[in-house]
């Protein structure tokens, strides 16, 4: 083999990129001294594009498919280097590989909390997490804004920047959202579409395109959180027994977790004040007992006293239109004198003393 035979062998003849690490964006295929065969074969598969630099000037750009390297399809090239040695001579050229494919599962989060006004909690510190997927739109944007020089620029170098420029677009867009705090997991969706179309117009000068963004999480304050909950409970306040109920759970469950202080001291003030709680609840929530009367008195409840009873304590005067009387199948008490039932036995009450 003769000596120029040896050097043809040692230029490239095949230009490809074939990507295993799943987290390269840009790949600069490696030759010394950069010098390619003029007739070679350029391989650019799906979700690729090759990107050619002379001294630092973008010359050529390809898309998928496979080319033969002639004066036809690099026409800024061979201007750039006069091909002064005839087509057969090799030239100098960076070729760089730009991954065009979406990279998915890529991580954003609040490191620190955003801070919002809602018309019902006032300012609030929200923090988020979440993903997006990105992708390279215009690869020598992206080659001449961010990668440079380069020979394997991976995701993990654009990443914080990305992130960067989520938080920043976070806090306007949940601001101009207008959503209640208490209504934000039903927007999330419109929220993240929102930061999307920010970060697109923003990012349109790097080559770079936000193709999906996803909210999972929109947490609040522990104070506010606990707010929410009082609220939660308050509502179900009608409920006396239940309520009580409630209360007395939380102490027994305060106390098991710190037994010998003052959750422990404290069961004793809870279970009484839940005892006054029901004892204030019985002239609205008898025992029903049916065809009975109960009479309220003094805050007490009396009885059951049957139609005769009610007559005898009618004509000892204990009894009158204005008592409060109860029986089973009413929705409350109400005064004697507005039941058509009790009509008999309030005739047998004696008048005023003059």
């Amino acid at each position: 083999m003769g000596l120029m035979d040896k050097i043809r062998g040692e230029l490239v003849d095949i230009i490809e990129w074939l990507d295993d690490s799943r987290d390269t964006i840009v790949w600069r295929f490696p030759r010394h001294d950069n010098e390619i065969k003029m007739g070679a074969r350029l391989v650019v598969r799906e979700s690729q594009t090759a990107v050619f630099v002379n001294e630092g000037q973008i010359a050529d750009t390809f898309g998928p498919g496979t080319y033969t390297l002639q004066t036809q399809n690099v026409p800024l090239l061979s201007t750039l280097k006069g091909w002064k040695h005839g087509f057969d001579s090799p030239f100098k050229a960076e070729v760089y590989f730009v991954n065009t494919r979406l990279f998915t599962d890529m991580k954003w989060g609040t490191q620190n909390p955003v801070i919002v006004r809602d018309q019902e909690f006032g300012m609030v510190r929200l923090r988020a997490f979440g993903t997006y997927a990105a992708r390279v739109v215009d690869a020598p944007k992206l080659l001449t804004q961010l990668a440079g020089t380069d020979p394997q620029f991976r995701t993990q170098e654009v990443e914080e920047f990305l992130r960067q420029a989520i938080v920043g677009r976070m806090g306007a867009a949940l601001a101009s959202a207008g959503v209640p705090m208490l209504d934000l997991a039903a927007h999330q969706i419109g929220v993240g579409d929102q930061v999307a179309a920010a970060l697109n117009g923003e990012l349109a000068d790097l080559g770079i395109q936000i193709a999906k963004f996803v909210i999972e999480n929109i947490s609040l304050p522990p104070e506010v959180e606990q707010a929410i909950d009082s609220r939660s409970k308050s509502g179900i306040i009608g409920n006396l027994d239940r309520y009580t109920q409630m209360q007395t759970a939380d102490a027994v469950r305060d106390a098991a977790d710190n037994p010998g202080g003052a959750a422990a001291d404290g069961i004793g003030l809870g279970l009484g004040i839940a005892a006054a709680q029901r004892a204030n609840a019985a002239l609205t929530s008898p025992p029903p007992l049916p065809g009975q009367w109960f009479v309220g008195a003094d805050g007490n409840r009396l009885g059951p006293f049957d139609l005769d009873a009610l007559r005898a304590r009618a004509g000892s005067g204990s009894l009158s239109a204005e008592t409060l009387v109860w029986k089973a199948g009413m929705s409350g008490w109400l005064p004697a004198g507005q039941i058509p039932e009790l009509a008999s036995v309030l005739a047998t009450t004696p008048p005023p003393l003059p």
